[in-house]
């Protein structure tokens, strides 16, 4: 496809793109608007409405009486369904429409953009499923007593995206939360809010009820700090970095709101000597180049059995080499980007410090400033060997195309060095011993892990990490969805008769 066919999606999309509150289309109260960037070539390619706190409490207040006073609460989970099903059906009559506006917005390769869009459309076809589904539970108590469980909804979540996914991250809370009966607000990044534009536009035209589902732009500190310490906002839940989930907790603590996150990784990709060469050299490389390595469960420690070092690591620099860089339209591009400027600046600036620090950069390392991607925010794959665990290019996450090499001689060093950081999200071991697989994949500090592969998941699944990768049950599977559920406890005779207690 040419870069003209992509362009083709903004058409008749040349005013502000607004809000979405209350079932209505509207602007800040300041009118104050943000352009939009293709980071391919930094070329603005959309303006946007941005909120103030006034609109983070409208959006909240009418999510609010949509759940309590409107009757979404007692919503018929067969009617929820139906909703989501018609999400889905929209979305998959446009999916090649929304991936091209995601690799617009987002920067990554059409191909990634078209599998994110195929994930939201399940994620909605799976919890309108799971929607009609048993949840409740009854007991066998020593008493004359029927007790049960029954999951209630909590009410007003706030939901806060991230720019790396920035529909499917979206759409993965948003359909449990809606399957299981809430009402929700939700914050995209303010950098790449495209693709949730034109999802709203899909739950409007489908006719949600009215302050069912809000959609307010704008900065952490207006829109997401608001709905944080908004009283009516029974839950947060987020996906972001590490740093800023930390201080979403500590906010949260004056008032014990319920949140969830799911934050950063530092993830170990560990190969031992026995495992298929060539599958391990391939994933290696897939672990953190794919989505130019702004993937929070990206492989970007690799940890490598000392024996197979040199045939490795000099395989994987010729191949890195070989790697195709460019715009995400071109078919031919196998990694694009990065998504901001900004962010291609801190990841150069950690380029920097691992040289400083006396890394051994064995390729890349570079921004890309000449010939036809100069205007873009274009970095080579890059690697990193001799490191020491103290390194702050092994502890710390770049969220880019920058991969650290650690080397292990025994599979208990392996294990100490996986674990070696405050990071607990992803994690995978390559050997073709398959006890040896089980043993170290089970003392791997990890969420979500794989033996000899590396980045498949499923909607199925949950999605949550170990230490700073963390909090709350996770996104994804029936996990994710009973994220948005209270349990009630309800006891009751089966004889009424007074308790006999009292004497008197």
């Amino acid at each position: 496809m040419t870069a003209r066919e992509f362009e083709n999606v903004l058409k008749n999309k040349t005013g502000v793109q607004k809000m979405y509150i209350n079932g209505e289309w509207v602007m800040g109260s300041s009118n104050k608007t943000r352009e939009i960037i293709n980071p391919a070539n930094n070329e603005v390619i959309a303006t946007v409405a941005e909120a103030d706190s006034y609109e983070v409490d409208s959006a909240v207040q009418s999510a609010k009486y949509a759940f309590y006073k409107d009757g979404w609460k007692q919503t018929y989970a067969r009617s929820r369904a139906d909703l989501l099903l018609k999400v889905a059906n929209k979305l998959e009559e446009r999916k090649e429409e929304f991936a091209m506006l995601e690799t617009l917005n987002n920067g990554k390769i059409y191909e990634d953009s078209l599998v994110d869009v195929e994930d939201a459309i399940n994620q909605f076809q799976y919890y309108a499923g799971l929607a009609t589904k048993p949840h409740g539970q009854t007991y066998e108590v020593p008493d004359e007593i029927q007790a049960m469980v029954v999951r209630e909804p909590m009410g007003v979540v706030a939901l806060i995206a991230p720019w790396n996914f920035p529909l499917v991250m979206a759409t993965q809370k948003m359909a449990a939360a809606l399957a299981a009966g809430c009402t929700v607000v939700v914050k995209p990044d303010r950098k790449t809010p495209l693709t949730l534009i034109r999802l709203f536009e899909i739950i409007d035209e489908i006719g949600f009820p009215k302050g069912v589902a809000n959609l307010v732009l704008g900065t952490g500190s207006i829109v997401g700090e608001g709905f944080l310490n908004h009283p009516d906002v029974d839950k947060v839940s987020f996906t972001g970095s590490t740093d800023t989930g930390k201080r979403i907790m500590k906010n949260a603590a004056s008032s014990l709101k319920n949140v969830s996150l799911e934050l950063g990784g530092k993830s170990p990709n560990v190969v031992f000597a026995d495992a298929d060469f060539d599958t391990a050299v391939d994933f290696a490389l897939l672990g953190i180049f794919a989505g130019t390595g702004q993937i929070c469960s990206a492989g970007s420690r690799l940890i490598l059995e000392r024996s197979i070092y040199d045939q490795f690591v000099n395989e994987l620099i010729t191949r890195a080499k070989k790697i195709k860089i460019g715009p995400g339209w071109d078919e031919n591009t196998e990694m694009g980007p990065l998504t901001s400027k900004d962010h291609m600046n801190s990841v150069l600036d950690y380029i920097q410090i691992g040289k400083d620090e006396g890394a051994e950069l064995l390729c890349g390392g570079n921004q890309i400033v000449e010939g036809a991607l100069a205007q873009g925010n274009y970095v080579e794959p890059t690697i990193f060997s001799n490191t020491s665990p103290d390194m702050r290019i092994v502890q710390e996450e770049i969220f880019g195309p920058v991969l650290v090499i650690q080397v292990f001689d025994t599979e208990e060093e392996a294990i100490e060095l996986a674990n070696g950081t405050d990071f607990g999200l992803a994690a995978a071991v390559f050997t073709n011993d398959g006890a040896k697989a089980q043993r170290v994949i089970r003392n791997l500090q990890a969420g979500i892990t794989w033996i000899n592969t590396y980045h498949p998941t499923f909607n199925e699944a949950p999605w949550s990490g170990y230490k700073q990768s963390g909090v709350g049950g996770g996104d994804l599977g029936t996990y994710g969805f009973e994220e948005y559920l209270y349990k009630k406890q309800i006891n009751t005779a089966l004889e009424v008769k007074p308790s006999g207690f009292y004497k008197g």
